[in-house]
């Protein structure tokens, strides 16, 4: 940040109690609650809204892409879903006999 420019806080929203809080944008403020202001006029003014976040963009901490192994799991446990199965793409009765014979 150049000191000329605000700090940037993220904006989330939340459409109605219960429903979880949105990203919808960013506004550049020198305090939090200029920035609740700025949001508020921004992202409230015309969307359906009970609920606004502001953050710091310095308070988020974000995975990087190439850090794969923090999204692995732990163990195999492919068996408990039916992707995890793998079926024949034809079967065969036994109880009739077959063309051939």
């Amino acid at each position: 940040m150049t000191d000329s420019q605000l700090p940037v806080y993220e904006v989330f929203h939340q459409q109605a109690r219960g429903e979880p809080h949105v990203y919808v944008g960013s506004v550049h403020a020198p305090d939090p609650e200029m920035a609740l202001m700025l949001a508020k006029e921004q992202y409230a003014r015309r969307q359906a809204c009970v609920n606004l976040w502001v953050v710091p963009i310095e308070a988020i901490t974000a995975s990087d892409y190439e850090d794969d192994a923090l999204f692995e799991h732990a163990t195999d446990k492919s068996y408990r879903e039916s992707w995890g199965y793998k079926t024949p793409k034809t079967t065969h009765r036994t109880d009739q006999e077959s063309p051939a014979e």
